[in-house]
């Protein structure tokens, strides 16, 4: 009878395992429908402004705020599964219009062919370090505390920045945000895999601020270091 109760309990072990491997498999699955359709929001999103580029530019400071009340939005939406949904929309769709000032300075200075260089190298910066997340026996739950500081540090001088407006300055923030985030990539991927995150709609947020914030950087020193030839 032992040995009944025994295999019985081996049994539901396996399955309750089983269970749980399914479930978060389906997790990761579902996290990488909502990063890539927020991707594709973000692509509409920024087409738009770029048809509507001068109204984008007048009313850039209105266009951020309302940015902003959709990310607090999203974050105060966390227990309204289909409001949490609409929401991530939304702001990733805000985000590809208020993209637009930054698009245009690039594609002045560089031309077009430089936004699909900077979308190439930050897929490419992306797949690399979820594979490497993936790959690594290194636990990146240890640098959450360091990359939250070098995070504030670089908000801090990106502000400091915004009265000094120097541009050997905002290279060394763009680059530094390129490198960090693309650590943060592979901490937020191997926080996924690992189930840490409570729905898949913030764990899709959070790769999706990994990729934007890529992009931008690089855009940044595409635009401030690139230039046609003359």
């Amino acid at each position: 009878m032992s040995l009944y109760n025994r295999e019985q309990a081996r049994g539901m072990e396996q399955s309750i395992a089983f269970s749980s491997e399914s479930a978060l498999v389906n997790f990761v699955k579902t996290t990488y429908k909502f990063f890539a359709a927020s991707l594709l929001f973000a692509t509409i999103g920024a087409l738009i402004g770029l048809m509507n580029f001068n109204a984008v530019i007048q009313y850039k400071m209105a266009l951020f705020v309302l940015e902003i009340a959709a990310f607090f939005g999203l974050m105060f939406s966390k227990n309204k599964p289909v409001l949490n949904i609409a929401m991530l929309f939304i702001f990733t769709t805000l985000t590809g219009v208020t993209l637009v000032p930054l698009l245009g300075f690039v594609i002045a200075k560089s031309g077009v062919g430089a936004i699909w260089q900077a979308l190439g190298m930050t897929t490419i910066i992306f797949g690399a370090m979820s594979i490497f997340a993936i790959k690594t026996k290194t636990d990146l739950a240890n640098m959450g505390k360091m990359l939250f500081i070098a995070l504030v540090i670089v908000v801090v001088c990106s502000i400091v920045n915004i009265f000094m407006g120097s541009p050997v300055f905002q290279v060394v923030i763009a680059g530094a945000c390129a490198i960090l985030f693309s650590i943060y990539v592979a901490y937020d991927t191997q926080n996924i895999i690992r189930g840490l995150y409570d729905s898949p709609v913030d764990a899709a947020i959070s790769l999706y601020l990994d990729f934007l914030n890529i992009f931008i950087s690089i855009l940044q020193l595409t635009g401030l270091l690139g230039g046609r030839d003359e």
